[in-house]
């Protein structure tokens, strides 16, 4: 049983024929009935938000930035409902949180543009391209034979592909899209590649060359290279140079090691800042050139850290 206080409240929130006097409840009244399971509870608390957009949108923030997981959840599923996400804000809050983490980073990356994108079916997807790679890989596997089943299973069976045709589709960089239409950039293609490896316990890295992406394997004494965009020829340590055209000594070698989380997720950016402008979107491209901004401005706070 509710409260008295609860139930009176609950009652005036029911009460369609008094919606004109419903009053702002205690909040902590409110925030003790996120969790109940009662359809005609929740129904009540969301017609109480909607009439409060304000105070509700306020309450729902306050209550997600707490500590107890198990209230946030409630409310950031109460505040996706209602449509109050600020998705800008959340991927501005990832980057300012220096927790960094590929995949649900690039989910809030897409989010920026795609507002109701559920990941879910996204994640549903690479589990389902890691259980295939788990159905043909054998024991013991090596690194390359590891990397020639992911090839077959994403290359072959999936039909992954560069897109060679459609190259500045802002599409070609949102992880989702890449997952639907099979078609991406270096950069979505490695970054496929290397969750879905390690989904099945095989860590590959992100290697930022200038002018292309490709994935780096680091599991034995001497590295190896894997571009996505020929689908997934390995090119060994040695051959590098050659391969990308480019001459590489002790100063420059650094471009082989791997790059970190927030170092790829603001070459995306950096994409659709030029993607979205060929476009001649120009909100857009502002938008993702602050997000390189933000991503630049946390590097520094930690290099004089």
């Amino acid at each position: 049983m509710l409260e008295d206080l609860e139930g009176a409240i609950l009652i005036k929130m029911s009460n369609h024929n008094t919606k004109k006097n419903l009053a702002w409840p205690e909040e902590s009244v409110l925030r003790s009935l996120l969790d109940d399971e009662s359809s005609v509870v929740r129904n009540s608390v969301l017609s109480l938000l909607v009439k409060f957009p304000d105070k509700g949108r306020s309450f729902l923030t306050k209550i997600i930035s707490e500590s107890d997981d198990f209230i946030s959840k409630h409310a950031k599923v109460i505040q996706q409902e209602l449509g109050w996400t600020d998705n800008k804000e959340d991927f501005i809050n990832f980057i300012r949180s220096r927790r960094y983490e590929l995949e649900t980073g690039w989910y809030l990356l897409d989010r920026t543009i795609y507002h109701n994108l559920d990941s879910s079916v996204s994640s549903l997807l690479l589990d389902e391209l890691a259980d295939r790679v788990r159905d043909l890989s054998t024991s013991p596997m090596d690194a390359r034979q590891t990397c020639n089943v992911l090839n077959r299973v994403l290359f072959h069976e999936f039909g992954f592909r560069a897109a060679h045709k459609d190259f500045e589709n802002p599409n070609n960089s949102f992880l989702h899209s890449v997952l639907e239409r099979k078609q991406g950039l270096p950069i979505t293609l490695s970054l496929i590649y290397i969750l879905v490896a390690r989904r099945v316990g095989f860590d590959l890295e992100p290697i930022g060359l200038p002018g292309r992406f490709m994935v780096g394997c680091f599991a034995q004494e001497i590295p190896f290279y894997i571009d996505v965009w020929v689908g997934g020829k390995m090119i060994d340590l040695e051959d590098m140079s050659q391969y990308i055209g480019l001459s590489i000594d002790e100063s420059s070698g650094g471009i082989l090691l791997p790059v970190t989380v927030s170092e790829m997720i603001t070459r995306g950016c950096r994409n659709l800042v030029h993607h979205f402008g060929l476009k001649g979107k120009k909100e857009e491209s502002e938008m993702f050139q602050l997000f390189v901004a933000e991503f630049e401005r946390m590097r520094g706070i930690e290099t004089n850290a």
